[in-house]
């Protein structure tokens, strides 16, 4: 085992603050990790505020991470010491399940391993996750970062970018395809600029009109401000899929009024009931669906990787001192980040 410094939440309503945490020792299918960036998502708020009402103190977040391999276990045959590396939200999972044997590992039905959080499949310790200097993880679950990607940048792809680029692979958007994108933060940025990548014609859903400029230079060949009835009048039954970013409870029926018949709504920000409820008529009358999706398995994690890096893609972001976290968090709650803090861990160690 090794001794490394982190930072962790100790309970509901207290800050942030370091720790010295215990890292394994390396299996033969290991790979230890130097951590040199890792990005803020809305879920280690959720996890450190016990939102979820499952956190086990101390925890540890952060599970959107890159750095630099410094030791391989004997059986380790993809990535080498010196390699420039990701890991994203989770760490392991049972590998015989259904959904493993498809690639589909975040859907694991003997429940999948999380970064932070989660019982370690071997030895029962808790996972911590990236706040940390340094992380051991299985092979199988650690990215390569391809060529040329800027490894800052790229630490939120690993969660906000796998989250909205898995859903429009899974559903075959591309060339032909009108898809409207509903919020403009984390997520929402990084689904216009993957569904254009991939030659949808994107429209970005929001509520302010201040987020029509950034939506334009982000991307998006038009914007529609939903409180403006006459602009959604204006776009009903229009669209192939909607992805929706919105991490709180809202009116999806607009929505369902935009889209085509057969059309397909698709959540991935909302994890809570959908309030106010959806009216069956919408869906019924126009053969319509509602869809959900969480991340992606890691072979579609390294195809986003490669395909953003191949498009020149990245997270915006806005670079964080570990010291500043607790304020970073106050921010996020505020959405006052555009679009991803990503921490430079070196400051870990100042």
């Amino acid at each position: 085992m090794s001794q490394v410094h982190a930072y962790a939440a100790h309970a509901e309503d207290a800050p942030l603050v370091p720790l010295t945490i215990e890292r394994r020792a390396l299996r033969d299918d290991d790979v230890a990790i130097d951590i040199h960036y890792c990005g803020v998502c809305h879920s280690d708020l959720h996890v450190a505020y016990n939102d979820w009402g499952s956190t086990r103190y101390p925890i540890v977040p952060g599970h959107e991470i890159v750095g630099k391999v410094t030791a391989v276990g004997k059986n380790v045959t993809r990535v080498a010491v010196g390699d420039a590396v990701g890991v994203g939200c989770m760490v392991d999972s049972c590998g015989s399940c259904a959904a493993c044997h498809d690639g589909v590992e975040q859907y694991c039905l003997n429940g999948v391993t999380m970064t932070y959080g989660s019982d370690d499949r071997i030895d029962g310790t808790k996972t911590q996750g990236g706040y940390s200097s340094a992380i051991v993880t299985r092979e199988d679950f650690v990215l390569t970062m391809p060529e040329g990607i800027e490894l800052a940048s790229a630490a939120p792809l690993l969660c906000a970018g796998i989250t909205t680029y898995s859903p429009l692979r899974h559903h075959g958007v591309g060339k032909g395809h009108k898809v409207g994108v509903i919020g403009m933060g984390g997520l929402g940025h990084m689904g216009v600029k993957l569904a254009r990548a991939l030659g949808a014609e994107v429209t970005l859903f929001t509520r302010s009109e201040a987020k029509v400029e950034e939506a334009r230079r982000n991307g998006a060949h038009h914007v529609v401000v939903s409180t403006d009835e006459a602009q959604m009048e204006a776009v009903a039954e229009t669209f192939d899929f909607m992805l929706d970013t919105v991490p709180v409870a809202h009116d999806i029926n607009p929505y369902l009024d935009a889209l085509k018949y057969d059309g397909t709504h698709i959540l991935v920000g909302l994890i809570e009931p959908v309030e106010p409820a959806i009216h069956g008529a919408r869906l019924i009358g126009k053969r319509r669906a509602v869809a959900g999706s969480l991340i992606g398995g890691i072979a579609e994690t390294q195809e986003m990787l490669d395909f953003c890096a191949a498009q020149k893609i990245t997270c915006d972001v806005e670079m964080l001192d570990i010291k500043h976290i607790n304020e970073a968090y106050a921010r996020m709650q505020k959405g006052d980040v555009r679009y991803r803090f990503v921490i430079d861990m070196a400051t870990l160690d100042a």
